[in-house]
């Protein structure tokens, strides 16, 4: 399985759902809390392009937010990009 990144906040509730999805899969992931580290949170920011939480990378892909990952999940596709 590709090494899944999840940037996020301890009180965002589109991170929970996020990181639920994942959790029930079965997947393992990185958490990175933005909360009061506004470095971090930059770096997110230029890597990711948006300052919203969560945003998650499947290996080198930049998935999006919540919504997003929500969406390769229900277009069938979630299982086949976190296993390729």
């Amino acid at each position: 399985m590709k090494p899944v990144v999840v940037y996020s906040s301890d009180y965002c509730p589109y991170c929970s759902r996020a990181k639920r999805l994942l959790a029930d899969k079965g997947v393992t992931f990185e958490e990175i809390v933005v909360d009061g580290k506004p470095q971090v949170r930059a770096a997110m920011i230029q890597k990711a392009g948006r300052t919203s939480v969560p945003q998650i990378w499947i290996g080198e892909r930049h998935v999006g937010g919540c919504d997003d990952l929500y969406a390769l999940e229900r277009a069938g596709k979630l299982d086949a990009l976190l296993k390729a």
